[in-house]
């Protein structure tokens, strides 16, 4: 299996290292094309055997998956401009808020497309990565699904639910990182040297997300077990209610749709 990817910027070039460490593909089968060199050095220098060029007819030559990490408003001039073999080839876009009709007009109706919406946490093989398909078999959703679990959590899911599930992994680590950024700011105000402070929450953050995903709880059951009745807990979790934060987690969420 052979991969192009166009665009080596912040998540096509996380994706290309991330495809390299897993199993699936092999440095040597991953092809990346990006209009500058920056990008494609520090890719070559992360592993010299991935192929780079400036060049995108040339990269997808051979490609069995043609991967698209270029931003929304360029995909339409980007496949314009390449020759992609819609009997031959896979299309996978990482280009948010692009429908799968918009692709069928410029690469026909008949073509195999993904639409792929990882998070940032990709660059730590952490991503939850969001996967829907149009014109797929169920083995080339099962390799895509395998592809992406090897960088993360990977799911299939319909294409009308892209938005709010987009809104809940990649708008949501912002959400997330606001959380930590105001704990440690809190941290700080009460003493804690703010390096120590970030450790603390982001630790926090990171084992109450695996209390969840080991445990297949609900989050309620996690914070019934550490509030205890007249306790500091449950007095800073109804001051948070107070302030509104479960309402505005839910319209940041709605918004972001």
């Amino acid at each position: 299996m052979k991969i192009a990817i166009i665009g080596a910027g912040n998540m096509g070039g996380a994706i290309a290292r991330g495809i390299v460490q897993g199993s699936k593909v092999k440095a040597v089968d991953i092809t990346v094309a990006n209009p500058s060199n920056g990008k494609l050095d520090a890719l070559k220098a992360f592993n010299p055997e991935i192929n780079v060029t400036n060049n995108n007819q040339e990269a997808i030559e051979n490609a069995d998956i043609v991967l698209l990490a270029v931003k929304p408003w360029l995909v339409k001039s980007v496949l314009e401009n390449i020759s992609f073999d819609a009997k031959k080839q896979i299309l996978v876009t990482v280009a948010a808020g692009v429908a799968f009709t918009e692709y069928c007009k410029i690469i026909g109706e008949s073509a195999t497309i993904f639409r792929v919406i990882p998070n940032t946490a990709i660059s730590l093989l952490e991503s939850t990565t969001l996967i829907a398909s149009y014109n797929a078999s169920k083995e080339q959703e099962q390799f895509m699904l395998d592809l992406f679990d090897e960088m993360g959590l990977a799911m299939i899911i319909n294409e009308s639910q892209m938005s709010a599930a987009t809104a809940l992994t990649s708008c949501g680590i912002a959400y997330v990182l606001k959380y930590i950024h105001a704990a440690v700011e809190a941290g700080v105000e009460m003493g804690i040297y703010p390096k120590d402070a970030q450790k603390m929450v982001a630790q926090s953050v990171k084992g109450a997300a695996e209390l969840l995903l080991q445990n297949d709880t609900h989050p309620a059951i996690e914070i019934d077990k550490v509030t205890t009745p007249g306790g500091l807990t449950i007095k800073g979790l109804n001051e948070l209610e107070h302030a509104g934060f479960s309402s505005a987690i839910i319209r940041a969420m709605k918004a972001s749709r």
